[in-house]
C-alpha cells in the first residue's frame, strides 16, 4: 500500500489504492480543512504535492475551475479531496497554518 506523509508535521498513513489524499489525512490523523464536505466546491483542502504528482489521479475540469481560486496555487496544486493516490508514496504540504492541533 501507498504511503502519505504531512508536511510540516511528519505523520503519515498507509492506504488503499484509490484513496483520496483528504482520507489519507482522516487516517494520519492530521486534520485538513474540508468546508465543502469533499466535493471540490471549495478550496479549503488545497494541497501542494511535495513528491508522488505522477502517482495521483488525473486532475478533471471541477478541481481546476476550483484550484483557480486557491490562494497559493502552484504548478504542485491540488485538492485533497479529489486527488487520489495510486501506487507510489506521496509527501504532502498542506499551506499555511491550516493545520489543526
Amino acid at each position: 500500500m501507498p504511503k502519505v506523509t504531512f508536511l510540516p508535521e511528519g505523520k503519515s498513513a498507509e492506504v488503499h489504492r484509490g484513496s483520496s489524499i483528504l482520507d489519507a489525512a482522516e487516517q494520519a490523523g492530521v486534520e485538513l480543512a474540508h468546508n465543502c464536505g469533499g466535493v471540490a466546491a471549495c478550496t479549503t483542502c488545497h494541497v501542494w504535492i511535495e513528491a508522488g504528482l505522477d502517482s495521483l489521479s488525473e486532475i478533471e475540469d471541477r478541481e481546476d475551475d476550483k484550484l483557480n481560486e486557491a490562494a497559493g496555487l502552484a504548478p504542485n496544486s491540488r485538492l485533497g479531496c479529489q486527488a487520489c493516490v495510486a501506487d507510489e508514496d506521496v509527501v504532502v504540504r498542506i499551506p499555511g497554518n491550516r493545520i489543526a492541533s
